[in-house]
């Protein structure tokens, strides 16, 4: 531990994002990043506790206290190897993890400023591609072959260590492109997708085979595999079943960041099946993460003005004591896309969409109170009868995704991620991949051997 007294001394710096005005302007990731000097400081504030939190806090199991202690003594190559040995793709953690880590960072819990642990991450990773340390190694083969089915980071992952144990992998995806969710789902802004090509052409070079294009139906397996990892997400988002919902100008929150993604790829659609913000009122009916990124792709189309709507009370800002540590804290989320420019407004049902010659035009809500549930469990919801019209000409449904239901499946087949237990973070459909490839090495060593 390099400087116990750091934590004093260091204020917490976040890099922080490029300016409104400049970053709405493009696709270019939003999050800018220290120098070299300012991000060896920010490790020095790790107080290397005797129980640490972060790491009983990771789905992964990182060590934030041994790779901070290791980037501030400027050993970056040991830091690349701490964290590389828990995480397989720190590059995508580092950028969309909502840092799980921080919240329960000790800094955090007695004067609220964790230590920078997510920007350190992507900067330790970042310093490993750019030096040269991350070269393809090539691993003895074992006879197996092993089909991983869905390439989102739970595939990616499973595919990567099962390569690594000298298995003979083969990831199906249906799309065109790798990559799933962390593909087609994240924006440009948040996740660059080169530093996705740049994963993939190492784990080509170590000898892991793609198939894109490949839809698997999974009552009929692909012949010839010792074992399949089943990673297919969860595909099917929640719709908002509500009188009008035939109009035109409604759509699933992925339909529109997925089709934006495809376009910055360089595909072309045609007018009619492009779905643009430009020029109109925007509401997105969802609060989470997936409708902030909704927010921030309708202001860099050019959208007249974005409202985002949540069914949900306004949670408290900063602190909330209703889900003290070590439970998740359920506080305001203000994003960068948030910070672009839009309103948001909470406790509001929609009750039917407005049209105008076959397209939508507003939504009627309806302000809601939550009342506490006598038996316990999930608040109920009451109508106030406060209702108004929203004016919109372009609305997104960004309100969750449905788990999905799989056929019955051989022995011989393993669920990972999402598909195993419903929408989640990338961080733990990585930790799922993993655990999964374990199962999937135990089962065949028993099996087969």
């Amino acid at each position: 531990m390099g400087n116990p007294k750091a934590f004093l001394t260091i204020p917490r710096q976040e890099a922080g994002y490029r300016p409104i005005q400049e970053r709405i302007a493009d696709f270019g990731e939003v999050e800018q990043t220290l120098n070299t000097g300012e991000r060896k400081l920010q490790a020095s504030r790790c107080m290397d506790c005797g129980v640490p939190f972060c790491h009983w806090a990771c789905p992964l199991g990182n060590r934030p206290p041994e790779f901070q202690d290791a980037l501030f003594k400027g050993k970056w190559r040991e830091a690349y190897e701490i964290l590389i040995h828990t995480n397989d793709f720190p590059e995508f953690t580092g950028r969309v993890c909502p840092a799980l880590c921080e919240k329960s960072c000790v800094l955090k819990l007695s004067f609220d400023a964790p230590v920078t642990i997510r920007e350190n991450e992507v900067a330790i990773i970042e310093a490993a591609f750019r030096e040269g340390y991350i070269q393809p190694k090539s691993y003895k083969r074992n006879g197996h072959k092993v089909a991983v089915i869905g390439s989102g980071p739970s595939g990616l992952a499973c595919a990567n260590q099962l390569n690594r144990k000298g298995y003979e992998v083969t990831v199906f995806e249906k799309q065109e492109y790798i990559g799933g969710l962390l593909r087609f789902g994240i924006p440009n802004f948040k996740l660059h997708k080169p530093v996705i090509d740049r994963r993939l052409q190492i784990m080509k070079s170590e000898g892991i085979n793609f198939q894109v294009n490949s839809e698997i139906d999974l009552t009929k397996l692909p012949q010839g595999f010792d074992a399949y990892c089943i990673c297919t997400g969860t595909p099917h988002a929640r719709d908002l079943n509500i009188p009008g919902r035939e109009l035109k100008g409604i759509y699933f929150a992925m339909d529109l960041l997925a089709q934006q993604n495809r376009v910055l790829a360089g595909q072309v659609f045609p007018k009619e099946e492009r779905i643009s913000a430009k020029g109109k009122h925007v509401l997105v009916i969802g609060g989470g993460d997936t409708g902030s990124d909704c927010i921030g792709t309708s202001i860099r189309q050019g959208a007249l003005d974005v409202t985002q709507i949540e069914i949900m009370p306004k949670p408290p800002v900063g602190t909330n004591p209703s889900t003290p540590w070590p439970m998740w804290p359920l506080v305001l989320k203000t994003s960068s896309s948030h910070e672009e420019g839009c309103t948001r407004r909470w406790s509001l049902n929609s009750n039917r969409f407005i049209g105008k010659n076959g397209h939508v035009c507003g939504v009627e809500v309806e302000e809601v109170e939550w009342k506490p549930n006598p038996n316990g469990g999930r608040p109920i919801m009451q109508p106030t009868g406060r209702k108004e019209i929203l004016k919109a000409d372009l609305v997104l449904l960004a309100m969750g995704f449905l788990k999905t239901e799989l056929p019955p499946l051989p022995e011989n087949a393993f669920i990972a991620g999402d598909a195993a237990t419903g929408a989640s973070l990338v961080v733990k459909c990585i930790d799922s991949g993993r655990k999964t490839a374990a199962r999937i090495d135990n089962y065949l060593c028993t099996f087969h051997h």
